[in-house]
C-alpha cells in the first residue's frame, strides 16, 4: 500500500507513539498536587516548550486545544471579543476559518487570490482602508495546493492599519520553518496529526498583542483560557512529533524533486498543475485532468493500493468540486483536481508507484471514452 495523503493526516511517528505510551503508563492529572499530578504537569509544560520552539514563540503563548479547528475558532472569537468589527478571510482558507467567520455575526469580506492561489496584497491594503478594526485570516500554506502565502508582508499591512492577523499554520508546521515573531502574526493555529502526532490535539499560539478569551468554561486549565483536563498523552505525542519534524525538515524538502518529476508526467498526459508558479510545500502536488473526475481518480488509485485525496479531506468524507481551485479562477478544473502529499515516511518509490497507478488509470479511462480522447 502506498500512502500519499499526509496533508489529510500524517502517519504517526514512532517518537510520538513512544511518548504517548510513556504518558499513558505514568497517568496523573496535571491539576493534581501529588507526585503523579506534578509529573503530568511537568510533561505538559515540557511539551509546551517544544511546541513554542516549533512556532518561534514563547512557552507562555501556547494554549493546547483539541486540534486546528478549535484553535482557529478560539483565535477568531478572541479577536472579536477584543474589538474587531470585521473579518477578512483569504479566498482559499480552510473551512475551519471560513465557517467560524460566517458564524460570527460581523461583516466578512473574501480576500481574493491570483491564478496561482497567492493572496493579493494590493487588494488587502485597499481593503484595510476601512475605519473598522479588522481581523485578517491568512493560512501559511494551502492544504490542497501547498501554495505558501506572503504572511510577513500581510502582517505588516495589517499592523499598519491597527488590525490583527490570524494565521492557520496547520499545513505548514513541520514542512517549512514557521515563526510567529518573524512573521508578525498575532495568533497561529497548529494541529498535531498533520506533522506525525496523534489526532485530537492542537495548539493556538498567541503573540504579545493577542488577548485570548475563554470559549470553553470549567476548571480554568490552560491559564484560564481553555478549560478541561489536558490530554497529556496527546500533548506528549504532539511535542515528540514536533521535535522530530524540525529535525527532519531538510529531508522533507528533498521531496520537491520527486513532486516535480510527477508534475512533469502529469502535464505530459494533459493535466494542469495548480499553483505551480508560486512557492509551495515541497511534498504537495495538486493537479487537474479535464474530463477525469476527481472521485474516479481517487477510487481507481485506491483500488490500485495508492491513497490520495480529492482536495481537502476535512469535510466529512465528501468528494466535491474544489472551492480552492474555483477561487484561483479555474472553475472548469475544480471537478477534476486531486492532491498528492508525502511526508516523513515517504520514499521516491512511493511517488513512482503513484505515477504508474495514475497513468494506468488515466489510460483505462480514456480507452472507455474514445470520444473524449483529450480527457
Amino acid at each position: 500500500m502506498t500512502y500519499l495523503d499526509y496533508n489529510a493526516t500524517a502517519k504517526v511517528r514512532p517518537e510520538a507513539i513512544a511518548a504517548m505510551e510513556r504518558a499513558l503508563e505514568a497517568g496523573g492529572n496535571p491539576s493534581s498536587v501529588h507526585a503523579a499530578g506534578r509529573a503530568a504537569r511537568a510533561r505538559v509544560e515540557t511539551a509546551r516548550a517544544e511546541i513554542a520552539t516549533l512556532a518561534g514563540a514563547v512557552a507562555q503563548g501556547v494554549t493546547f486545544t483539541s486540534g486546528g479547528t478549535e484553535a482557529d475558532a478560539l483565535a477568531i472569537e478572541s479577536a472579536l471579543a477584543a474589538g474587531c468589527e470585521r473579518i477578512i478571510v483569504g479566498a482559499t482558507e480552510h473551512e475551519a476559518v471560513v465557517e467560524t467567520a460566517k458564524a460570527s455575526r460581523v461583516a466578512v469580506d473574501e480576500w481574493r487570490v491570483d491564478a496561482d492561489g497567492v493572496a493579493d496584497l494590493d487588494w488587502l491594503v485597499r481593503a484595510l482602508g476601512d475605519a473598522r478594526r479588522t481581523l485578517v485570516c491568512l493560512m501559511a500554506a494551502n492544504n490542497e495546493t501547498g501554495v505558501i502565502q506572503p504572511v510577513a508582508e500581510a502582517a505588516a499591512a495589517v499592523r499598519g492599519a491597527g488590525g490583527l492577523l490570524h494565521v492557520d499554520a496547520v499545513q505548514a508546521a513541520g514542512k517549512i520553518p514557521i515563526d510567529i515573531e518573524t512573521w508578525g502574526a498575532d495568533t497561529l493555529a497548529l494541529s498535531a496529526h498533520k506533522l506525525g502526532g496523534p489526532q485530537g490535539v492542537g495548539a493556538l499560539i498567541a503573540g504579545p498583542r493577542a488577548r485570548l478569551t475563554r470559549q470553553i468554561h470549567g476548571g480554568g486549565q490552560e491559564r484560564g483560557v481553555r478549560s478541561g483536563t489536558e490530554n497529556v498523552p496527546g500533548i506528549a505525542g504532539f511535542a515528540a512529533a514536533a521535535a522530530a519534524a524540525l529535525a527532519d525538515m531538510p529531508t522533507l524538502a528533498a521531496q520537491a524533486a520527486w513532486r516535480d518529476a510527477m508534475a512533469a508526467k502529469a502535464r505530459a498526459a494533459g493535466a494542469e498543475v495548480l499553483g505551480e508558479g508560486a512557492p509551495r510545500l515541497p511534498q504537495t502536488l495538486c493537479f487537474a485532468t479535464p474530463g477525469f473526475a476527481s472521485e474516479l481518480q481517487v477510487m481507481n488509485l485506491d483500488l490500485a493500493g495508492v491513497m490520495v485525496s480529492a482536495g481537502a479531506a476535512c469535510t466529512s468524507g465528501k468528494v466535491k468540486a474544489s472551492r480552492v481551485i474555483e477561487a484561483m479562477g479555474r472553475p472548469d478544473l475544480s471537478p477534476y483536481g486531486i492532491r498528492v502529499s508525502g511526508g516523513w515516511d515517504t520514499t521516491e518509490a512511493d511517488w513512482a508507484a503513484f505515477a504508474t497507478a495514475w497513468l494506468e488509470a488515466l489510460a483505462r479511462h480514456r480507452a472507455r471514452r474514445p470520444a473524449t480522447a483529450g480527457a
